[in-house]
């Protein structure tokens, strides 16, 4: 993946497709990586930056860009035209789209998990399909089977409003960041298939 946004990067003039290119160059963790920089620039944990903190995180992180070029990105993420940006928005915009057939086994791992059809995944759904009996924290009687569903669930759930469901976006969001660090479409399809035995 590295090699291959290395190689990309060279040819890109586009330039929020640059500062993609630049993140996955950085391999897996890149465009995490980036994230973890604009949050510790976060000073007022508003989860938004301005153009200065923007600036001086790009450049924190290492990424070749000139001040023109990070205006020109920026401005593309201020929808709103406020003077901010929302990171957590941004970050997932610059990941790379998943293909169709990545967005197809998303959904039936989805689907097998959602036994109640209703687009949404609870507590409830899980308890036909996940097995917590050998999970280490039931085992020792530290956590209640509740407790691990919640737990599993909150992976999956938005990370500002985790509600204990899960629906078809937050899944899907979730898995659109592993795809981001998986090069090929097949390798991730039986990742896929095999955690989620489909």
């Amino acid at each position: 993946m590295a090699l291959n946004a290395k190689r990309q990067l060279s040819e890109s003039s586009d330039p929020v497709e640059r500062l993609r290119l630049q993140c996955l160059a950085r391999g897996s963790s890149g465009i995490k990586g980036l994230g973890r920089t604009f949050k510790i620039m976060d000073d007022d944990n508003n989860r938004s930056l301005d153009l200065k903190e923007f600036i001086k995180g790009l450049n924190d992180y290492g990424v070749l860009m000139d001040k023109e070029e990070a205006m020109c990105v920026f401005e593309r993420f201020d929808r709103d035209g406020s003077g901010t940006i929302d990171f957590d928005e941004f970050l997932i915009a610059l990941r790379p789209p998943m293909s169709q057939a990545r967005k197809e086994v998303v959904m039936q791992a989805f689907r097998k998990l959602d036994k109640t059809g209703d687009g949404v995944i609870t507590i409830e759904d899980l308890r036909g399909v996940y097995n917590v009996k050998s999970h280490p924290k039931y085992q020792n009687g530290e956590w209640t089977e509740d407790q691990i569903f919640r737990k599993f669930l909150d992976n999956f759930d938005s990370p500002y409003d985790k509600d204990g469901q899960v629906t078809q976006d937050e899944f899907m969001n979730y898995y659109s960041g592993v795809s981001a660090s998986i090069d090929t479409d097949v390798y991730f399809i039986v990742m896929m298939r095999n955690a989620w035995k489909l």
